[in-house]
């Protein structure tokens, strides 16, 4: 019975490898180059490589690894056939049997947001749940849903992806997807940029953030914190969008808790309480007071929720 595990989370710019005892305690972390050049046909043997060079490294034999996780930038199918990943330039990709074929080790793959959220929920701020939805704020908003311990991918690979809901079905401007209204145009770091620069141009109100020649979430948040009127008013919004979209998963999955991560989630608990404010004035009774928390395990959720699904092979 193998002792080890590997957990990867390919990213379109560095690949995180993490090497795992089997209960979860991290042994070594490293990072190669995304090589996104032939359409990423180097991607998984770039990979494979790392892997067998530190089991040769650390004098591991393959028999010693129970299992290989990996999580990818797109749509995931329960088998680890990827549909298409525009970030790594792969069309359908079958890696988690292309990963066994050139490791000879087992393999399972997820959609990246979904095994982050697998490792929040088994290593980070979601531990002690079974029930979790995280949510990621960064340039965009991902999402993954893990349901009794198990991470939801739906039968394409797209559970989860809760940056497209549409949350205000009166927007005219287009989201990055082509769609209209979506999360990701208020929640997001750009998002909140994007709204404060339309508040900026359309209202005289005082307000600090005129001072700054490049806005910035961070700067948002910060002067916020700091009382500026028109900052916790934008901030308000976007914890009324964000809101709004996890009533409606609520209401469809009932979840123990939130999570929320990403680079916007360092704001801390201003966006928390934000959100669970609105969270709360909107939502059926029965779904009131679910746990909203921060995100604990960072740029390596990715990795953990890996090496938790290679742990289950």
């Amino acid at each position: 019975m193998g002792r080890y595990i590997f957990g990867i989370d390919i990213g379109g710019t560095t690949i995180k490898c993490g090497f795992f005892t089997k209960d979860g305690e991290l042994i070594e972390k490293w990072e190669i180059v995304t090589r996104r050049e032939e359409k990423g046909a180097h991607i998984l043997s770039d990979v494979a490589a790392a892997i067998l060079e530190k089991c040769a490294e650390r004098g591991i034999q393959k028999e010693e690894v129970c299992g290989i996780g990996l999580g990818i930038p797109g749509p995931v199918r329960a088998d680890g056939t990827v549909l298409k990943c525009a970030n790594l330039g792969w069309d359908i990709t079958p890696a988690a049997k292309i990963m066994q074929e050139m490791t000879g080790i087992p393999v399972k793959a997820g959609n990246d947001a979904n095994v982050a959220a697998l490792g929040e929920m088994w290593k980070g701020g979601g531990r002690g749940y079974e029930d979790v939805i995280m949510v990621t704020l960064g340039t965009g908003v991902g999402g993954g849903v893990i349901l009794n311990g198990r991470m939801v991918a739906g039968s394409n690979g797209a559970g989860g992806e809760i940056g497209h809901m549409i949350v205000n079905s009166g927007e005219e401007d287009a989201c990055g997807c082509g769609g209209h209204g979506h999360l990701e145009q208020y929640a997001s770091a750009t998002g909140i940029v994007r709204m404060a620069k339309k508040k900026l141009a359309n209202d005289d109100a005082p307000t600090k953030l005129r001072e700054y020649g490049e806005l910035s979430a961070k700067i948002i948040f910060d002067c916020a914190k700091e009382g500026d009127l028109v900052a916790l008013e934008l901030v308000d919004e976007l914890g009324r969008y964000l809101a709004l979209a996890l009533s409606h998963v609520a209401a469809t999955v009932d979840p123990q808790v939130f999570v929320i991560g990403g680079g916007v989630s360092r704001a801390g608990e201003i966006l928390i309480d934000a959100v669970r404010r609105h969270y709360n004035e909107n939502i059926l009774f029965a779904l009131q007071g679910k746990g909203f928390c921060l995100a604990e395990l960072g740029n390596d959720a990715g990795i953990y929720g890996s090496a938790w699904l290679a742990a289950g092979i």
